[in-house]
């Protein structure tokens, strides 16, 4: 079916779309971009993606597949853009002036996955998409595969991409999920938001790693959402000094565009937060042995760290705390028997120790000082 559908089709698809719990919908046209892949091409050369292999498209003996969505359905023709509101109902920043609680990023505290929960609903829209037009062929995808998802957004009506590469609406701040249904329909596309940004430059300011080598770039191998989840192995000590109590993701960016005014909190069951990863204790996580941490994570996104990633992750926050209370803890973490446990927790056992010491040479001092 090559034929240009009308907007009422479109009106059609969005309705069944907003059946299923999406909030919002737009249409792009399937041709590649050729700004899409220059971009990710330079992000790539830099060395920005860091572990990141995928994103180079090794995987594939031909061409990144990035910014072709051909590569992935050769007969696609338009892509249906989703987007989920998952705002949070509180201040995604209040944590980061609790210590000793761990900062766990707004899309990893409910209950499940996104990724499994939205891939559920996408699947129910396509099978009603191919039962309304029994000769389409419909392909779906939610952050798994190799699809630029934030510039085929910006394609659409949705929103645009901000300076710090994400995705802002002008009805949901920072806070949408993202899906795509690939299909062999002609839809008419959307025209695309403008960039509605100006001259605003706070999510810039507010990373605290510097991770925006300029506006619209962004250096993965310095975020701090990409060092807690997505890297493997030692952090340099200087990032490790920058990233705070923020042990699963970072929401800086996102929390202080002024464009979250409009938004409003999720309502969908699925995406309100678990009450124990709004703000848990670092010295409770750092207990979790293996088997606990699995039980306590099943079905969330954190569990994929592994056991060990999120131990690095615990005793970076414990280094940063400024609470020598919890030196013992640093401790135990190294005497463990993962290297990289360990070595994380020497470097938070020294920033404790320069602490703890403190007050005891201030208390001698006070000891020798006659009254």
């Amino acid at each position: 079916m090559t034929e240009c559908l009308t907007g009422d089709i479109r009106a059609e698809i969005r309705e069944m779309a907003l059946a299923e719990n999406f909030d919002v919908v737009g249409f792009a046209s399937a041709q590649a971009s050729a700004n899409d892949r220059a971009a990710l091409a330079a992000f790539v050369k830099n060395g920005w993606h860091g572990d990141m292999k995928w994103l180079a498209g090794v995987k594939w003996s031909t061409d990144n597949p990035r910014g072709n969505p051909k590569a992935l359905m050769e007969d696609v023709r338009s892509i249906i853009v989703l987007g989920t509101n998952y705002g949070p109902g509180v201040d995604p920043l209040h944590v980061s002036s609790q210590p000793d609680r761990g900062a766990i990023s707004v899309y990893a505290r409910p209950p499940k996955d996104y990724h499994d929960v939205i891939k559920k609903r996408l699947k129910r829209l396509g099978r009603q998409l191919v039962e309304r037009f029994p000769d389409a062929g419909v392909k779906v995808f939610v952050d798994t595969a190799p699809v630029m998802e934030k510039p085929l957004a910006a394609r659409t009506d949705i929103g645009w991409q901000g300076k710090h590469t994400n995705l802002v609406s002008r009805q949901f701040g920072s806070w949408l999920f993202l899906a795509e249904i690939f299909i062999t329909l002609d839809i008419p596309p959307d025209l695309p938001e403008p960039d509605h940004c100006g001259s605003c430059d706070l999510c810039l300011k507010a990373c605290p790693t510097d991770a925006f080598p300029a506006p619209g770039q962004l250096d993965a191998r310095r975020c701090i959402s990409y060092l807690t989840i997505e890297h493997k192995g030692a952090i340099d000590p200087d990032l490790m000094a920058a990233m705070g109590n923020r042990i699963y993701g970072c929401d800086d960016c996102l929390a202080v565009c002024p464009w979250n005014k409009f938004s409003e909190p999720a309502v969908d069951p699925a995406f309100l937060p678990r009450d124990d990863l709004a703000a848990p204790r670092l010295a409770q996580l750092a207990r979790l042995d293996e088997a606990q941490f699995k039980a306590m994570f099943a079905g969330s996104p954190i569990k994929r760290t592994g056991h060990e990633r999120f131990l690095r992750n615990i005793a970076i926050a414990i280094g940063n705390s400024g609470d020598a209370t919890l030196l013992e803890i640093a401790e135990m973490l190294s005497r463990g028997p993962s290297q990289l446990v360990a070595e994380t927790a020497r470097w938070a056992t020294a920033r404790l120790s320069r602490l703890d010491a403190r007050p005891a040479a201030d208390n001698h001092e006070r000891e020798r000082t006659p009254p």
